[in-house]
């Protein structure tokens, strides 16, 4: 699969809100992992869910997870198949214009299914958040320390997504079980970016 040039026209997202009904007690309580969801996503749902993961909350560029260093060695993708004002097909996610970049036009949410060892429930997920982990970043700064801090970095961003889903009444959940090969396969993705968690994300 080749992706089409980023060079196109970035889609800008809605505003991400910095204030919400729920409170962080609140959804940390709350908290589940689900496999079950019904119907789509609205763009606000994905702005939301992008920024929690990834999304730029300071002027210097700093992110909504740490990272060590600040070298944010994270990337992610959305792959889409029922969101309101978006087409199918696949995303990256562009945290410095809070923007996505479209890559392919198919809905590869059952080719995604296949190479998590046919978890088929992940076919009825509106949209599936795609973690990437690119381990030069950090290995330049930090050698061989760097895959435990990418590692620590995703289970960040994971549970800014799961606590961002609870607030907004989503559900979702964070699976390690796939074939490396056959995800970066599916989507394409360039060499050196690591699948490292996918999340399925639907209404409950």
């Amino acid at each position: 699969m080749t992706f089409a040039s980023e060079h196109g026209q970035p889609l800008k997202l809605p505003q991400p809100e910095t204030r919400g009904d729920m409170s962080v007690e609140q959804a940390i309580g709350k908290r589940r992992s689900l496999r079950h969801y019904s119907g789509g996503l609205a763009l606000a749902d994905v702005s939301q869910l992008l920024w929690a993961a990834q999304g730029e909350t300071h002027p210097d560029g700093y992110r909504a997870a740490p990272s060590a260093g600040a070298l944010y060695p994270l990337e992610v993708y959305l792959v889409v198949g029922n969101v309101a004002g978006l087409s199918a097909g696949i995303y990256r996610y562009r945290s410095d214009e809070h923007a996505l970049i479209r890559l392919g036009t198919a809905d590869l949410r059952k080719e995604l299914a296949s190479a998590a060892h046919g978890q088929s429930f992940m076919q009825t997920a509106a949209a599936v958040l795609v973690i990437t982990g690119v381990y030069e970043r950090t290995q330049e700064k930090y050698g061989k320390r760097a895959r435990r801090y990418v590692h620590m970095e995703v289970g960040h961003a994971v549970e800014n997504v799961y606590l961002q889903v609870e607030a907004r009444g989503l559900g979702t959940l964070v699976m390690g079980a796939f074939d490396d090969e056959r995800v970066q396969a599916v989507l394409g993705l360039p060499d050196g970016h690591q699948p490292l968690g996918l999340m399925p994300v639907g209404p409950r």
